[in-house]
Parts: C-alpha cells; sequence; structure tokens
C-alpha cells in the first residue's frame, strides 16, 4: 500500500520530494501529473502499468508544476511549449537520475518524469533473462569484430539496458569506444560519451561523420531514428567498426523491413547485420500470493504447439499487500535472432517478405511468444501477460502454430531434444 501525504502540513519543495521518493520505493518507472479542470491527478508506472496515486488540490497546483520546472532546468515562464529537463538529486540516501518532460494540455501543462535505473546493466549480461541458448547467442554476437547488432523494442522495454550490458562486457582498454546518445543515460568509465544536440546541427549522422575520423573500434548510436544515420551506421560496420544501435520495431522480421525501408542498399544491409535482439517486459508473478489452476484447452494447445510440452497446470496472480494486482518486479522476454549466410542471400536477393519469415523464424530461432511460454513454464509470468504482450495473429506466430503437428511427430520418434527451447528447458529443470 503506497503511503499518502499530508498535503496542508508540508511546504511544496518536501510534498514534490515525498511524491519522488514514494514512486521510487514503489519501484515506479514513470510519474505522471495529469491536469484536470480542478486537480493533478498522480500516476505512478509500475511494472508498466499506470496506476491511480493521489489527487493534487487546486490551490497548491501552480506551486507544484513550478518546483518540478525549477529542479529539472526548465523554464517557468514557458507554459505554451514543450520542454525538457533534467534532475540529479538525494532523497533520504536514495540517488534518482531523473528525465522530466512537460507538454501543454487543454487543462494545462501535464508533467512525466521518468526515473532512470541502470542497475540491472551493471549485474552483467546473465541477469537480464536471457534463456540459456539465446545467452551463449549474445555471447557470440559481441565476439564478432564488425558489423551491427540491433536491440528492438518499444519504449520502456528495456533496450537501453541490454546495450548498456553489452557495453559493459565490450569495454576494454584494448579498444576505442565512442557513444552518441540522446540522452547520455548513464556515464561510464574508459568510453567516450557524446550527447546530441539537434539545437545546433549535433545531430547523430553529423556525430556518427565524425567518430569514423576518431579511429574508434566500437560504437554505439543511441537510436537508429532516419535514413541517414542508417546509411551511416551501415557503411561504419563494413569499414570494419562493430556497431551497437536500438531501433523502434516489435521482432527481427519487421526490423529487417524497416531498414529495407530506410533506403539502406541491400547488398550493404546483408552484408553488415550480423544480429537483432528483440525484447518485450512481461510482469513477474508475486511469489508471496501465487497459485496454480488448471490450464484450459486453449493454453494446453498454445503451449504443445509452441513448445512441445504437455502441461496440465499454470501459475496465476492472485494478489496481496506484497504487489500490485498479482504482479512484482518484470522480467524481458527476448527474441534473438543471429544472421546466417543463408538469411544473407535472401536480403541481398531482394526476396519477399513472405519468404523471408521462413527464414527467420526456422527452428534456431527462439520467438518472443516461445520464450515468454518457457517462463511462464517456470512459473516466472503468466500466460496472460504473454498474450497481453504478444499478439497471436502476428505474421511469425503463425509460423509456429502451423508447426503442431511437426512437434508433435517429432516428440513421438524421440527427435524433440534437438529443438533448442526443450535444450532450454532441461538446463533449467523444467
Amino acid at each position: 500500500m503506497l503511503r499518502q501525504i499530508d498535503f496542508t502540513k508540508l511546504p511544496i519543495t518536501e510534498i514534490v520530494n515525498e511524491i519522488i521518493y514514494i514512486a521510487a520505493q514503489a519501484g515506479a518507472s514513470d510519474i505522471h501529473f495529469d491536469p484536470t479542470e480542478t486537480s493533478i491527478k498522480i500516476r505512478f508506472r509500475i511494472d508498466g502499468v499506470l496506476i491511480d496515486y493521489t489527487l493534487i488540490p487546486e490551490s497548491i497546483r501552480k506551486n507544484l508544476i513550478a518546483r518540478i520546472k525549477i529542479i529539472s532546468g526548465m523554464d517557468i515562464t514557458e507554459s505554451r511549449l514543450p520542454q525538457d529537463g533534467a534532475i540529479k538529486m538525494t532523497i533520504k540516501d536514495i540517488n534518482l537520475d531523473m528525465r522530466v518532460s512537460s507538454l501543454p494540455t487543454n487543462e494545462g501543462e501535464k508533467i512525466v518524469i521518468r526515473i532512470l535505473d541502470y542497475s540491472a546493466s551493471l549485474k552483467g549480461l546473465e541477469n537480464l533473462g536471457f534463456s540459456p541458448s539465446n545467452l551463449i547467442k549474445m555471447k557470440e554476437l559481441i565476439k564478432e569484430p564488425n558489423g551491427i547488432i540491433l536491440v528492438t523494442g518499444a519504449t520502456g522495454s528495456g533496450k537501453s539496458t541490454t546495450v548498456y550490458s553489452l557495453l559493459q562486457i565490450l569495454n576494454t582498454p584494448e579498444v576505442n569506444l565512442v557513444t552518441v546518445e540522446d540522452p547520455v543515460e548513464m556515464n561510464i568509465d574508459g568510453i567516450n560519451q557524446i550527447q546530441v544536440n539537434s539545437e545546433i546541427g549535433l545531430t547523430f549522422a553529423e556525430v556518427l561523420r565524425s567518430i569514423l575520423r576518431q579511429d574508434p573500434d566500437i560504437i554505439m548510436i543511441g537510436e537508429i531514428r532516419d535514413d541517414e544515420t542508417a546509411k551511416i551506421a551501415v557503411r561504419a560496420s563494413i569499414t570494419g567498426h562493430l556497431v551497437l544501435s536500438t531501433i523502434h520495431t516489435n521482432n527481427a522480421l519487421n526490423t529487417i523491413e524497416r531498414l529495407r525501408d530506410m533506403d539502406v542498399e541491400t547488398y550493404l544491409l546483408a552484408s553488415s547485420l550480423n544480429g537483432i535482439v528483440s525484447q518485450k517486459l512481461a510482469r513477474r508473478i508475486c511469489p508471496h500470493c501465487m497459485k496454480k489452476r488448471p490450464a484450459i484447452d486453449y493454453e494446453k494447445k498454445l503451449i504443445k504447439a509452441n513448445l512441445g510440452v504437455d502441461i496440465d497446470q499454470l501459475a496465476y496472480a492472485q494478489g496481496c499487500d506484497q504487489c500490485v494486482g498479482g504482479y512484482k518486479g518484470r522480467i524481458a522476454i527476448h527474441e534473438v535472432l543471429i544472421i546466417s549466410q543463408e538469411i544473407r542471400d535472401a536480403i541481398s536477393n531482394g526476396i519477399s517478405k513472405e519468404e523471408l519469415r521462413k527464414l527467420v523464424y526456422k527452428d534456431n530461432t527462439t520467438t518472443l511468444l516461445q520464450d515468454g511460454l518457457q517462463k511462464v513454464l517456470q512459473n516466472i509470468t503468466t500466460i496472460e501477460e504473454i498474450l497481453r504482450l504478444v499478439e497471436l495473429d502476428d505474421e511469425s506466430v503463425k509460423i509456429i502454430t502451423a508447426k503442431e503437428e511437426k512437434i508433435s511427430n517429432d516428440s513421438k520418434s524421440n527427435n524433440i531434444k534437438s529443438n533448442p527451447i526443450n535444450e532450454d528447458m532441461e538446463m533449467l529443470d523444467i
């Protein structure tokens, strides 16, 4: 239960600090200050879901917004235009790094504070939820001397955490590692980090051109946002550099299609792309109130079709005073694609999306759905949570579901162990 604040007894500075402190203690990733006609509604995003916290009375509304804008370095006299700011502060021994955004609405200024937490990056790649087979693929990818590794997913899906974990491994005295970011979210010793500034023409593309004259070994691009950045990144990778970046797509197949749409030459894309890591964040089931329930026929068929496993029961989240709606914390589900020579040839030849899909989702690639269902069987999350994240009408899922009869026949002939998913099950004692 979140502790409430008595707005009548505290000065505005302490009210703001208390709101931030309570949100940080609750594990919130974002704090929303939503203006209404008579108040401000405060909501916390905890484990990816927004929950209502409290209402700020009209009497302190203006002072509260002004205080947030002051400590984040915004112009308090400007309320007609969007603004961005940052806050670094310590509240009751908690060190906080936050990004702040203001947006004018018809009811007043809406403020969103994002609480940055890269502690997971410091724990290493092994602690990010990768399955044994996907972890092996990740370690193979970063051994390549050149090429592009892309981490994809929606906003807030943990892409930066994964990229920073890779940088921690690659950051050695023998290499010149340079990053271009917007903003620089985590300072790392031994890495040259550059903050872009579009207002003065210091864009991703402009910085990249200069970086290539700085004798880099490894380049990290915060995000590929436009055609020009994509083209320079590809050319940097084929001239002997290892390039890491993120891009907003749903899965590996869509990433290839997106790069094609960015007018990157297909022969360059085919030769430069090393691997694609797609991810989403699933809520962890609360261990304090987790219970088992009988699986329905649909769930049995879905898991059998995708994992080749027969199940009778599944975990579900009941909810208690230790969690929010039966969930506590989040874990990533992944889809790791290593670009094989067969896929390179297909991209270079401009093969159709339908044919490319068959190559991408062959037996050696674990889809987001399959990885999520593995974590369901490990009682880490629930099937309801995975189905909320992964749409079953997604084209890549159709390919997997169509294999139900083949997997069933393989299991009967004792060939099921050749599937990397089942190897993961054995390694995890499933």
